[in-house]
């Protein structure tokens, strides 16, 4: 029997559609043909999430110890290794244009998605709230000098509607955002390192000479920078589902060729550029954050741009790497009833709730004790995605709520066992914590899955003689909703 023939046995019936907690606009597959943005669209997203005050610690952290050309060395190595590893969860997006949440059906279950995929949500809406005071802070700071007013709680509240209020209008939106932001925010950087060099001169200091009396080593720094987007390295899917992507498209390599870019070169070298302004600003002043630094010793126009820098960067972060995971996720666990501009509200009141002004006196510790559930996310999808399927996916059956991602009781026990393990030994492993998660994540779903869940729990993409078979960009095809008859269809894509 054909994929095409299955159809009717694997999509939600007519009748019970508007009940079926798994469907809901935002959530379905992305078409080859509705996927906007382009190789640059894509670079400047990345550059817009990369600039993030947390990394202007990473290098200051290095550099208390390290030579300053080791420290970027190391940020740069680190930034690609894990890019590397990015562009496998990737090709989920690429491939099938899923999100991560909708992902996550494979190998956790319909309904066992919800808890890893709401875990993610909970820590991206943190972000967001994090994010959104920094640019509160820098917004207060622009007003006060100007008029002497300061409240930043209502330059919070205002900087938080304005950031949900553009992420609500989807993906393009963001990407316009980042088009204008990205290089305005590379501008003001290059300015600020500059200042910075300037001020470590007149004191008698050379940034590439000096040498801190921490203990600091590479094998410390290189590994807390590869943890550092764990986040993004396991729900990047989410965005690149909307990234254009050539119909038929075998080789990796060819479907994955506009985020490559991106990924490989504008993530390692914006994390580097970053990581060194915050470590000349620890050289030059003792204080890994420039921007408390340089505005200290400026004012007028000077002190207005770099303040802009701030809410630039906090919001072209929050919009791709926070609010779009978190809303995904709640939209995921509240379909059909939450839809996409509620789930970013909700983001946005889930953030601020945390009180993410108190997380930042313990953000590294915070940093760290998610980042290791998350790695092991990583490894499992890894291991489901490319190791188990060979990348075939039965999609409309990730959409039904009686189908063979329901396993027992609509969880899969090998994907809970596997992160819950997993998670468990990274979280006691410390510095290792994200290899950790990742290899037995990886490992202990894959011995699960072989040996026993799939032995109860057929799956059918996995016993079909043509390879295209539950392939969509690959095979040039793109999975199609139609809501009025409640069924999917594999619609054939032109190769252009």
């Amino acid at each position: 029997m054909s994929v095409n023939e299955q159809l009717a046995d694997t999509t939600p019936s007519t009748a019970g559609r508007k009940a079926n907690h798994l469907l809901e606009e935002s959530i379905l597959p992305v078409n080859l043909q509705q996927r906007p943005i382009t190789a640059w669209g894509f670079v400047w997203i990345w550059v817009g999430i990369a600039v993030i005050i947390a990394t202007f610690q990473l290098g200051a952290n290095g550099v208390t110890g390290l030579p300053l050309f080791q420290v970027i060395a190391t940020i740069l190595i680190a930034n690609v290794i894990l890019a590397l590893l990015m562009t496998l969860t990737a090709d989920i997006g690429t491939e099938h244009g899923l999100s991560f949440s909708v992902y996550l059906r494979a190998p956790f279950g319909v309904y066992g998605t919800h808890i890893p995929s709401i875990f993610r949500g909970l820590i991206a809406a943190v972000w967001f709230g994090i994010q959104t005071y920094l640019g509160a802070l820098a917004l207060n700071g622009i007003i006060e000098y100007l008029t002497g007013f300061s409240n930043w709680p209502i330059w919070y509240l205002v900087f938080a509607l304005v950031q949900i209020a553009n992420t609500s209008l989807g993906i393009k939106s963001v990407e316009r955002l980042a088009a204008i932001a990205a290089p305005a925010i590379l501008a003001i950087s290059v300015w600020m390192y500059f200042t910075l060099d300037v001020l470590a001169q007149t004191k008698g200091v050379n940034i590439w000479t000096f040498v801190g009396t921490m203990d600091v080593s590479i094998l410390t720094l290189f590994l807390a920078n590869v943890a550092f987007w764990s986040t993004l390295a396991i729900d990047i899917p989410n965005i690149t589902r909307f990234v254009k992507t050539q119909a038929g498209a075998k080789s990796f390599i060819a479907r994955n060729r506009n985020i490559f870019l991106a990924q490989l070169v504008a993530l390692p070298m914006t994390q580097a550029w970053i990581a060194l302004i915050g470590a000349v600003s620890f050289i030059a002043a003792g204080d890994w954050n420039p921007i408390t630094v340089i505005q200290g010793q400026s004012e007028g126009v000077r002190l207005v741009v770099l303040l802009v820098l701030v809410i630039l960067a906090q919001w072209s972060t929050n919009n791709a790497a926070n609010l779009i995971p978190a809303s995904l996720a709640f939209v995921n666990a509240g379909a059909p009833y939450i839809k996409y501009p509620m789930a970013v509200f909700i983001a946005g009141v889930v953030g601020t709730l945390s009180m993410p002004w108190a997380i930042l006196d313990n953000l590294f510790a915070f940093l760290f004790s998610y980042g290791s559930f998350l790695s092991a996310i990583g490894g499992i999808m890894i291991a489901d995605y490319f190791l188990i399927r060979k990348r075939r996916l039965n999609v409309p059956e990730l959409y039904s709520t009686s189908g063979q991602f329901y396993y027992f009781k609509g969880v899969n026990p090998a994907g809970l066992i596997a992160w819950l393990s997993a998670g468990g030994l990274a979280f006691y492993s410390g510095e290792w914590a994200f290899v950790v998660g990742l290899v037995f994540g990886m490992g202990i779903y894959f011995i699960l899955m072989k040996g026993w869940v799939m032995k109860r729990y057929p799956q059918k993409e996995l016993d079909v003689e043509n390879e295209d078979d539950y392939l969509a960009t690959s095979a040039a095809i793109s999975w199609n909703y139609d809501s009025s008859s409640g069924s999917f269809s594999r619609a054939q894509t032109d190769h252009d």
